[in-house]
């Protein structure tokens, strides 16, 4: 008896619940905020994970674009999902476009944070650069010059790979040095050897850097 009482109650404790949340989400909310709120923060994660898996593809990274993708496909399952159960609900659509838009700049945006991965720097100036490749060798960032002849005559190129996150002080000291010469900079994907600044950062960014470097004979 004990057993039928507290069935009898669960089972009416259920439909009170669902007529709540039936008086609470009418159809119409649920049809259209529910869902399209549902679709735009999948959308979101989806396209943030696509953007990090296309970036770090990019960069040369084994496996993780693999786990990131796995993730990214079943979210987009569910997303798609939804659009395709309301196909007659423009705020869907929407929804989905939006969600595609915020999902790439936030994507984007946390790759800037994190700056991962190598890039090369090249100035050209027609003045003395020992004194700057002295600095940037005693700051432990690897430096090589070859002559060339510019538009003004003899001009010293001098080069250096550096990691992403290094870039705006590097950039900072060839400025200070030698503030009208002309430099670029140009994404890396993979570099062996070198000399690089020793810095403390989390070791899973440590193990993204790694992807891209290989050391060889060390």
């Amino acid at each position: 008896m004990y057993h039928g009482i507290t069935a009898y109650y669960k089972k009416h404790k259920s439909k009170n619940l669902i007529r709540m949340l039936e008086l609470v989400i009418s159809p119409e909310v649920f049809t259209y905020i529910v869902v399209p709120l549902l679709i735009f923060f999948t959308r979101v994660c989806d396209m943030t994970l696509d953007t990090l898996r296309v970036i770090f593809m990019s960069k040369g990274v084994q496996y993780l674009p693999a786990i990131i993708g796995f993730f990214e496909v079943i979210i987009w399952l569910v997303a798609i999902g939804q659009v395709m159960n309301n196909l007659t609900n423009a705020i869907c659509y929407i929804a989905y476009g939006a969600g595609f838009a915020t999902g790439t700049m936030i994507g984007m945006a946390i790759e800037e944070r994190l700056s991962l991965g190598f890039v090369s720097v090249r100035f050209i100036t027609n003045e003395d650069p020992v004194e700057l490749m002295k600095f940037l060798r005693s700051h432990n960032y690897g430096v090589t010059s070859i002559d060339g002849e510019g538009g003004s005559g003899k001009v010293k190129m001098v080069f250096t790979i550096v990691k992403r996150q290094d870039l705006n002080n590097v950039i900072a000291i060839i400025k200070d040095f030698h503030p009208n010469a002309f430099y670029s900079v140009e994404e890396v994907k993979s570099v062996a050897e070198g000399v690089f600044p020793r810095q403390k950062s989390h070791r899973f960014f440590r193990w993204i850097d790694s992807r891209s470097y290989s050391p060889k004979g060390k």
